[in-house]
């Protein structure tokens, strides 16, 4: 008969080791050793037996003050093969590699949260100036109201799994220790449907469209995300369902561009309107607006009125319509007019000639640059 080695040798681990470093060096040689990952290999498999007994040993207080004191002598009908008591793998596979093995291991019957989803919404800015009630159509996946997210024809009823007896798992033994794996007849689940739900094919579940009212509050920018508690998908076996997360998206505006919360446009007014002021009207995003241009006003002025741009979110303050001044400058002249705008040019002391960049080249300049660019 061969002798057991030294159960400290095995795992390669000092006498003073703590039970961390009994662990740690057992699942190495587990991992290493283990029957699935060598088929075939008896020493790989005498090796995986010798390991799982040493740490049987070496990780329970008890049999290790044991072991210390009467060496292998001490162990005889407490572990291994010895007086047949078998080691139960499931037992040491547990605190050995549960958080590995844990996702695998767990029922597929287990209450799992519903998914989340997300739902792109284009709105307009009038929809964002003012605000707006829309009702959004979802598709999602909810709990079958036939079988009531059983997955059994009504008046029928889930069986307990006979492959299993309802764990979910079968046990199988390998000489002296034993092992559990997913049932194959259930697939885990401890359950079996003989006679589906015709609504949903047995599976519980069922897709379909629902209709889900939202306010869309006033001064909301690009991007800004709603969170639905609860209306994304059903979870199973009584968990919670998951949200529905709808992301805006502001639809680019034809007349007005937004900066913050300012609305930008912008307006033409004559030669005369520049130089002397005057007021005008302005078409804003809720109708015509009255501006005032203060007199010596520049081609690509700023005019601001007040409070008539965006909201701001969650506060009863708004921005600004910023008007943005383009001069237009005249071009069918009468004789009258021209020789008047002359004499006004040489009692400012400029030339009235084109060609020699005077009064009339400034004039013109910027209805030129803004007509080829437009051509």
């Amino acid at each position: 008969m061969t002798q057991k080695r030294d159960y400290y040798e095995v795992l390669d681990v000092s006498r003073s080791a703590d039970g961390n470093e009994v662990k740690k060096a057992y699942r190495k040689l587990a991992i290493k050793y283990h029957p699935d990952k060598n088929p075939g290999n008896k020493e790989a498999e005498e090796k995986f037996k010798e390991a799982t007994e040493a740490y049987e040993v070496l990780s329970h207080p008890e049999k290790r003050s044991r072991y210390n004191q009467f060496g292998h002598a001490g162990m005889e009908g407490s572990v291994g093969n010895y007086g047949g008591f078998g080691v139960n793998l499931d037992d040491i596979f547990g605190d050995v590699f549960g958080d590995l093995l844990g996702g695998f291991r767990e029922s597929h019957r287990s209450p799992k949260r519903g998914r989340s989803l997300q739902y792109n919404l284009d709105v307009t800015l009038e929809d964002v100036i003012h605000g707006k009630e829309v009702t959004l159509e979802v598709p999602r996946i909810e709990s079958c109201p036939t079988c009531e997210g059983s997955g059994a024809k009504k008046g029928s009823r889930v069986q307990s799994c006979p492959e299993c007896y309802g764990r979910g798992q079968v046990t199988q033994s390998q000489g002296f220790f034993t092992m559990s794996r997913t049932c194959p007849r259930c697939r885990g689940e401890g359950e079996i449907i003989t006679e589906p739900c015709q609504a949903c094919d047995g599976q519980g579940l069922i897709r379909v469209k629902r209709d889900i009212p939202l306010t869309i509050d006033k001064g909301v920018e690009t991007g800004f995300k709603y969170q639905l508690r609860g209306e994304g998908e059903a979870g199973t076996n009584g968990a919670p369902p998951g949200d529905l997360f709808v992301v805006v998206n502001v639809v680019p505006h034809e007349r007005f561009r937004r900066e913050r919360n300012d609305l930008v446009t912008s307006a033409r007014i004559s030669f005369v309107q520049a130089t002397l002021g005057g007021k005008i009207k302005v078409e804003g995003i809720d109708g015509t607006e009255e501006l005032r241009i203060p007199a010596g006003t520049q081609y690509g002025a700023q005019l601001r009125i007040p409070g008539k741009g965006v909201p701001h979110y969650k506060r009863s303050a708004a921005g600004d319509l910023v008007v943005s001044i383009e001069i237009e400058t005249p071009r069918h002249l009468t004789q009258t007019q021209r020789k008047k705008l002359e004499e006004f040019a040489e009692s400012l002391g400029e030339a009235s000639q084109t060609e020699h960049g005077g009064f009339w080249d400034k004039l013109f300049r910027h209805n030129d640059s803004a007509d080829e660019g437009t051509a």
